[in-house]
């Protein structure tokens, strides 16, 4: 029996209480990302599967998540992708509004992967082992 659901396209909330505690920003093309959802599987718990690269996050929704991380967006930008050097992101000011935008334009650039629970704590799941904070 599979643990995780893979939600609605249609779905816009980022804490919606229809959903489970918790839900992994996910990108099924990458290895630490399905480790971390392998774990969360293995530990049983229930959680929700946001195919990030196919339904970005708002900026509204980024925003909460980097709270939640305590973290700025381009601590959580993967500058190795070929788009960041494109746009130039080393040189770019460390403006947060700014890099949300670049962001959920280019969702590819978000660091993978990332839960979040229902209680406004989140973790970014490098090691994949980070994940088990939340459990």
């Amino acid at each position: 029996m599979r643990s995780a659901r893979t939600e609605p396209a249609g779905q816009a909330d980022l804490y919606d209480p229809g959903m489970a505690d918790l839900t992994i920003w996910h990108n099924p093309r990458c290895s630490k990302s399905r480790s971390a959802r392998d774990l969360l599987a293995a530990a049983g718990v229930p959680f929700d599967e946001r195919r990030y690269l196919d339904r970005p996050p708002t900026a509204a929704e980024l925003d909460a998540v980097l709270d939640a991380l305590d973290k700025e967006p381009w601590e959580i930008t993967r500058m190795g992708e070929d788009v960041a050097k494109e746009l130039g992101l080393r040189a770019l000011q460390h403006d947060r509004d700014a890099w949300i935008h670049v962001l959920v334009t280019n969702p590819i650039l978000i660091e993978r992967p990332i839960v979040v629970r229902s209680d406004g704590r989140a973790v970014v799941g490098r090691p994949p082992e980070a994940v088990r904070d939340l459990l």
